[in-house]
């Protein structure tokens, strides 16, 4: 049963307030802990197809770039040179890849931004809150 504004006593606003901030505390807790869960679940996901991935194309790009040096050593390039002109440029892309996909696996991808932004709101929320509860007391 809550009583009106008027008649409340700043203890009574106090507990109010204090078990309103345990709650949202709670709640704002478990949302970060279920934000973090997914977004755990999308990265398992993702790196499981990558593994997939990777094992289908290994293979692959083996016999692409045995290819890729015959059909150098036809064109009149010593075997040699043609080897080393595949494997350079390879190499050169596989850093590449390897350089920008580490970029995105860090651990900032991982951080709750919609909970910290809802429990910035709720904390902004609660100051005005208390600044209106403290002016209508001094002013009664």
């Amino acid at each position: 049963m809550r009583t009106t504004s008027s008649s409340r006593s700043v203890p009574d606003i106090i507990s109010d307030l204090l078990n309103q901030f345990t709650s949202l505390l709670r709640t704002e807790g478990e949302l970060a802990r279920v934000e973090v869960s997914e977004n755990m679940a999308k990265i398992a996901g993702g790196l499981a197809l990558v593994v997939g991935g990777a094992v289908l194309v290994m293979p692959a790009l083996v016999v692409l770039l045995e290819a890729a040096v015959a059909a150098l050593e036809n064109a009149g390039i010593a075997p040699q040179y043609a080897a080393l002109i595949v494997g350079g440029v390879v190499l050169v892309l596989g850093l590449i890849l390897l350089i920008v996909g580490l970029s995105r696996l860090k651990a900032d991808n991982l951080m709750p931004r919609r909970t910290i932004h809802q429990i910035q709101e709720d904390a902004a929320v609660a100051k005005r809150q208390m600044r209106m509860d403290n002016d209508y007391q001094r002013a009664a």
